[in-house]
């Protein structure tokens, strides 16, 4: 196979800066092109051919700082052979976008390169937003083509061994960095190939973060721990974009590092740090409509792994009844994510998920199965002014009737709003959870401070 089609070339977009580039460029052969757009595009876009036309084809694109050195020297030789003056910054910006162009993911490398953006979305190859501290805006990258933004998104999914197309539209994915991606193209996508990408920070955040973000309490985290430690079963629920999968990770953190964990995701982005940790993916049916592997399945095949604790991803679909099955026969302190809109909301949810297993079962028998397997629900919401925080920490205590029965052990008090931001503070109820003996029998003793026992309201 050709090095032209490993690489998937591209055509070289321009980017945010490029209008500034181009109205300093100093080119002798050029210079009625100058102070174009279409000059820069063109001078990039011959470089760019002339490099991937005299790279040697045997080499191993997957050692990057190999090949990056490689270009670089080919690069240094091309602006020499045609008499191109650049300046030392001029030349710099121009050969890293011809790298992002043949190496990395073209216009999308600056965006995800800045650590300020936390989430990239592109709507079609002329729209490209980036959401900031919880707000979305535009940027002035684009890619030239649908063509050329569809070469970006091969190249993302093509490593994980997925496919899109127009008889599979959609596609779910995942940076070398664990970034989440999903991809949507015409026919589905009227307006052109879109992609969406998660960012993951690339120092993992911590539970320090959180607490310092305002996201949650000492004191909740303090019980957190104790819950995940004493073998309590939690369901991380919220909305789109509430911050789930980020404090699954945290959470996942407290796990002792003696235990067998199996993490089961639709696209591997669960960043555990423990020793024995087995990671296993989802897959998609090939091209011929065969070899799909369901979150189902692999929940199914974990029983027979011998874990001590099972970490879901996003329960979404019938794996949610295995789920349950498995919190109730001896994998307690399991962990999983559920979308809702609060902690009542996330039970009602997971009966429909137990109803689409196709078991017809009696409402009343999912929900004992519910009450039994789950004991806390930590619910996540996105604020108004775009910070996340734990609003909720509430305990399945059982049933009474046909109901499961809930009590909130933390709760977000909201005193009110400064300069459009969220004022307020997750403060204990002043309940004492039932499981409390249980983290008790794993050596842990919480303070009835914790709960806001024997202490004033603030």
């Amino acid at each position: 196979m050709s090095l032209l089609k490993r690489l998937e070339k591209g055509q070289g977009p321009e980017v945010a800066e490029s209008q500034s580039v181009l109205q300093e460029m100093r080119v002798k052969r050029q210079a009625p092109m100058a102070g174009s757009r279409d000059a820069y595009r063109d001078l990039k876009r011959r470089i760019q051919e002339k490099l991937i036309a005299e790279l040697d084809p045997a080499m191993d694109i997957t050692q990057t700082g190999e090949v990056r050195a490689t270009i670089e020297e080919m690069f240094e030789t091309i602006l020499m052979e045609e008499n191109i003056v650049l300046s030392r910054s001029e030349r710099r910006r121009l050969f890293e976008q011809i790298v992002a162009e043949i190496l990395g993911l073209g216009p999308l490398e600056p965006l995800l390169a800045d650590e300020s953006i936390t989430e990239v979305m592109v709507n079609g190859p002329k729209n490209i937003y980036v959401e900031r501290e919880g707000k979305i805006e535009r940027t002035n990258a684009t890619f030239e083509t649908d063509d050329h933004l569809m070469r970006i998104i091969d190249r993302i999914v093509a490593p994980l061994g997925r496919r899109i197309d127009e008889s599979s539209p959609l596609v779910d994915a995942r940076l070398p960095d664990g970034s989440r991606v999903n991809a949507v193209i015409p026919p589905i996508s009227l307006v052109g190939p879109t992609v969406t990408i998660r960012k993951f920070s690339k120092i993992p955040l911590t539970i320090q973060d959180l607490i310092g973000f305002g996201s949650i309490t000492p004191e909740a985290v303090e019980f957190l721990r104790a819950a995940v430690i004493g073998r309590i079963n939690i369901v991380i629920s919220g909305g789109t974009g509430s911050g789930k999968t980020t404090l699954l990770n945290v959470l996942s953190g407290f796990i002792p590092n003696d235990e067998r964990i199996v993490t089961i995701e639709n696209a591997a982005e669960l960043q555990l740090r423990q020793e024995h940790v087995v990671t296993l993916e989802s897959r998609p049916p090939n091209i011929e409509g065969r070899g799909e592997i369901t979150t189902r399945d692999l929940v199914i095949n974990t029983l027979r792994m011998r874990p001590d604790r099972i970490v879901v991803g996003e329960c979404r679909g019938a794996e949610a009844l295995d789920m349950l099955q498995a919190m109730n026969t001896g994998h307690d302190g399991s962990l999983t994510t559920a979308h809702s809109n609060s902690p009542r909301d996330s039970l009602a949810r997971l009966e429909t998920m137990v109803l689409m297993a196709g078991m017809d079962l009696p409402i009343r028998a999912i929900r004992e199965q519910i009450s039994s397997a789950i004991q806390l629900v930590v619910h996540q919401d996105r604020m108004r002014d775009g910070t996340r925080k734990v609003v909720s920490v509430t305990e399945i205590q059982g049933m009474e009737g046909d109901i499961i029965t809930m009590s909130e052990i933390f709760g977000f008090e909201q005193t009110g709003v400064e300069d459009g931001t969220v004022i307020g503070r997750l403060r204990p109820t002043g309940i004492r959870p039932k499981f409390i003996r249980q983290i008790q029998a794993a050596g842990i003793m919480l303070p009835p401070a914790i709960f806001g026992i024997g202490q004033r309201r603030r």
